[in-house]
């Protein structure tokens, strides 16, 4: 993981994530930029930028940068010396600079195929092929983010996110006899599956417009409610309305305001919900964890300080 420490000079090739162009006092502009390395979010600055470099350094293109890691504002960022478009001969993969190192996308797919024949119901596990056997939707789950900003940012984020959640369920779900194994393997495969609509890509992600008026719920549930109707399944089925339940509330009580469009009702529903906060919750403390040199860090997302030295025990006293 790439740690800044100020006065350091940084060589290294970076996905450009965002882009301002600003004018100096003296009227030369200058561009602030957005790196991103392996989850390391860097703020950069590229002093007197030309016109040519305007239309090179773009959104979403592979550079590499020489700079010194300063403090501006109380916070380190990069000041840009030499900065390059990457080439062919450079070898390198942006899904290799969007991605957390151990995730691969190919693996966690064929988890996911594997989970889903963990399905008995004939229903549910119908509308989950139907669901899947859509190129697209295949495409777009194997490779976005879960999200922008809060977790599992990522080069298949999502699917790393819907496998993790999918394997504490199958963990758990002995300990609660009483819960429907079926409906719960099947909610933690389709939660989500709407952000293939709300995701712009995999490299830059934006939403889009329907992402934005709609939100990933009422897509997810569009899109799973279409599946059963292609397989065949009645929308007044059972089982497809308890599925439909907790997609609907898996952010937790409705009064919340997180997005849940149903506060959870179900035993499938609650139990749901908790796993899928307790995966998200803690892959955003994970990545405080590893890009953070302090002891204690103020967390914008979870809007709370964090003690994320977990080297218990090490001191005396």
């Amino acid at each position: 993981m790439l740690q800044l420490h100020e006065g350091e000079t940084i060589t290294s090739f970076f996905l450009i994530k965002e882009r301002e162009i600003k004018q100096a006092a003296n009227g030369s502009d200058y561009a602030n930029f957005k790196l991103e390395r392996n989850l390391v979010m860097i703020p950069a600055r590229l002093w007197d930028i030309t016109n040519e470099q305007k239309k090179a350094f773009q959104r979403k293109t592979i550079v590499k940068v020489e700079g010194t890691v300063m403090t501006y504002r109380e916070k380190l960022h990069l000041n840009i010396q030499r900065i390059r478009l990457a080439t062919e001969e450079d070898q390198v993969n942006v899904s290799e600079l969007i991605s957390k190192k151990g995730v691969q996308r190919e693996v966690l797919w064929q988890e996911f195929r594997l989970m889903m024949e963990e399905v008995d119901s004939q229903t549910l596990r119908s509308i989950i092929r139907q669901l899947f056997s859509n190129k697209g939707i295949r495409e777009r789950m194997t490779t976005i983010p879960a999200s922008k900003n809060y977790h599992h940012t990522y080069y298949a984020g999502l699917l790393d996110h819907i496998v993790h959640v999918t394997q504490s369920a199958m963990q758990l779900l002995p300990l609660y006899p009483n819960i429907n194994k079926d409906i719960i393997i099947a909610t933690c495969l389709t939660h989500e599956v709407g952000k293939t609509e709300v995701f712009t890509e995999a490299i830059a992600p934006e939403h889009s417009t329907a992402g934005e008026l709609l939100g990933h719920i009422a897509l997810s549930l569009e899109l799973v409610q279409d599946a059963a109707k292609e397989a065949g399944i009645q929308r007044g089925n059972d089982e497809l309305l308890a599925l439909k339940h907790c997609i609907a509330s898996q952010y937790g009580e409705r009064s919340y305001g997180y997005g849940s469009t149903a506060s959870p009702k179900t035993a499938e529903a609650i139990f749901f919900h908790h796993l899928k906060q307790m995966n998200a919750t803690l892959q955003s403390f994970e990545v405080v964890q590893v890009t953070e040199n302090e002891e204690w860090v103020y967390s914008p997302i979870l809007k709370r300080k964090l003690f994320v030295n977990n080297d218990y025990g090490s001191k005396e006293g």
